[in-house]
């Protein structure tokens, strides 16, 4: 039976016209009656080639990759779930955000940027509130990789070990000393923004923060003190974000993904368009179905308010594969 309906899609994504690519999935997903939900996220004038813009998580190469943390030996009770929006959102509202890269393959550098700014509120316990800026690693991170064009997740990690990134909120915030430059816009149905068109070129790299901004470019720093990654282990990931905080992953988009509105995510149709790189802040079950929950950054109008959940324990799209993190300086 699925392999006539997977026939019928894939008669279906050729013979539609390109821009209407990923609703022809969603009807077909839903029939299918598999452990998620499609809907509406995306405009019919949103092609593939934007989605694929939009993914800009590059594979890390060998010189780049960053050692493996033990934590074979912690022992924790692990919990069937865990929030760490419900154990630290009270005191870390950045828990509870989701940012939008805009018009930019910058997912390596918002995923990092948020895990970072998470990281710094739980180890100093609510009382250092800051936003590391997502526009000064993007923009003046040589060893990440090329902007918009695609980025390393661990060499993020590593940059914030080695070079520090000042702070910095979302596009005309005017908060901390390096806000994002790249202004927010509708990847989907449209809202209250102007709409996505394309890919835009990179910012510059500024060493100064913006006027009016009391603190120099230097001492605004922060550091991380490590950066490493984690085995492909379920057990340790969840093990590290309930000790430290979220971590950054990435994984495998396929077209079925952009239509994502809830459930448990696991691919069943579409073509692979580009490696993405996200945030992971708990895992749970939901109908018999284990899995992560993650924070996306392409705005709290897509998916599930901006989050979705990913099935958990099979390394689904990759997505246990290369998890890195690193504890802050405080």
């Amino acid at each position: 039976m699925k392999l006539i309906i997977f026939g019928v899609l894939i008669a279906m994504v050729f013979t539609m016209p390109k821009n209407s690519m990923f609703q022809s999935h969603i009807h077909t997903i839903n029939n299918m009656k598999t452990t998620w939900e499609a809907g509406e996220n995306f405009g019919p004038h949103i092609t593939s080639d934007y989605i694929r813009n939009l993914c800009g998580a590059l594979k890390t190469p060998l010189s780049k990759k960053l050692p493996i943390k033990d934590l074979s030996k912690e022992v924790h009770d692990l919990p069937i779930e865990f929030d760490a929006r419900k154990e630290w959102g009270s005191i870390c509202p950045s828990l509870l955000e989701v940012r939008d890269q805009g018009e930019c393959g910058s997912c390596w550098a918002f995923g990092a940027a948020e895990a970072m700014t998470d990281r710094i509120c739980i180890a100093t316990k609510g009382k250092n509130q800051v936003r590391i800026s997502t526009e000064d690693l993007l923009t003046c991170c040589d060893s990440c990789g090329f902007g918009c064009n695609g980025g390393y997740p661990q060499s993020a990690w590593e940059f914030f070990k080695t070079k520090g990134i000042v702070t910095g909120g979302p596009y005309n915030s005017h908060k901390g000393c390096q806000p994002y430059a790249i202004p927010a816009c509708d990847h989907h149905v449209p809202h209250s923004k102007n709409p996505c068109n394309g890919s835009l070129p990179t910012p510059k790299c500024e060493k100064v923060c913006e006027k009016g901004y009391n603190i120099t470019y230097k001492n605004d720093k922060h550091y991380g003190v490590t950066s490493y990654s984690i085995n492909n282990d379920q057990n340790e990931i969840m093990r590290e974000i309930m000790t430290n905080g979220p971590v950054e992953a990435a994984f495998t988009v396929f077209a079925d993904f952009p239509n994502y509105k809830s459930g448990v995510y696991q691919h069943v149709s579409g073509e692979e368009l580009g490696g993405h790189a996200i945030k992971i802040l708990g895992w749970g079950v939901e109908n018999n179905t284990p899995y992560w929950l993650v924070a996306n950054s392409w705005n709290p109008s897509w998916g599930d308010n901006g989050f979705f959940k990913i099935l958990r324990g099979s390394d689904e799209c990759g997505i246990e594969d290369e998890v890195v993190a690193g504890l802050p300086k405080v």
